[in-house]
């Protein structure tokens, strides 16, 4: 016998169409959608199924909901998705709601990225990258400590004053300096923080320090998910 979990997440009910449209960029197939006696859809893609059921007074902003997706090919449908979104959008939204976080290689041995709906359901899409996924201990050195932290505040426990806070506390230390990477990854984060967070002047700032920071060849291969997020971000 071969049961399905199906995710059941809320929507407002004004916004039905329109999650409904940022699931078809996504590549996600309509096989239902109704308005009345209440608004409900169903969209699909592969063997992926959410069901999206409307609430009046549902306010996106406060939203916790969502689900975790899990695929062979993250990096893939991570190109796909920010390809829909572009195609959908005009641009691939980055913040506020819809948007597309960065893929990444998190603590607990998966690499992911999260996609928040305009109704404010977020689905994270990882791939395992090891037999391991229990968090791994962080790090005792200050900025890889930071680091690590900072990407589990922002990411997976979406405390975003959190986060801010842990890597503002390190870039203001004076008798320690991180790695061009280390900075670069920082600063990057950062500024990703200050744009979700409606700060765009402080976002502006951080990425153009990050642009400045210089990296070998070694080191630019090292950051390669972070560069790209910066382009992002930039663009």
């Amino acid at each position: 016998m071969t049961e399905t979990t199906i995710p059941m997440l809320p929507c407002r009910t004004s916004l039905i169409d329109s999650v409904v449209a940022f699931y078809a960029a996504l590549g996600f197939e309509t096989t239902s959608l109704q308005k009345s006696p209440y608004a409900y859809a169903v969209v699909e893609r592969g063997a992926v199924e959410l069901q999206l059921y409307g609430m009046k007074e549902y306010d996106p902003a406060s939203s916790h909901s969502g689900c975790y997706v899990l695929t062979e090919d993250v990096d893939g449908l991570h190109a796909a998705f920010r390809s829909g979104l572009k195609a959908a959008y005009g641009r691939v939204p980055t913040r506020g709601l819809p948007r597309i976080g960065p893929l990444k290689d998190m603590s607990y041995g998966v690499r992911q990225f999260l996609v928040t709906d305009p109704t404010g359901n977020t689905i994270r899409i990882g791939q395992p990258v090891s037999d391991d996924l229990n968090h791994r201990p962080a790090p005792k050195e200050t900025f890889a400590r930071a680091l690590h932290m900072a990407d589990l505040f922002a990411d997976s426990k979406q405390d975003l004053p959190g986060a801010a806070k842990i890597i503002d506390r390190v870039l203001g230390l004076t008798d320690e300096r991180p790695t061009p990477v280390q900075k670069l990854r920082l600063l990057v984060l950062r500024g990703d923080i200050a744009q979700r967070m409606g700060d765009t002047e402080r976002a502006a700032g951080l990425l153009e320090e990050a642009e400045r920071v210089q990296l070998d060849t070694e080191e630019r291969k090292s950051a390669d998910d972070a560069l790209a997020r910066l382009a992002e971000l930039r663009s």
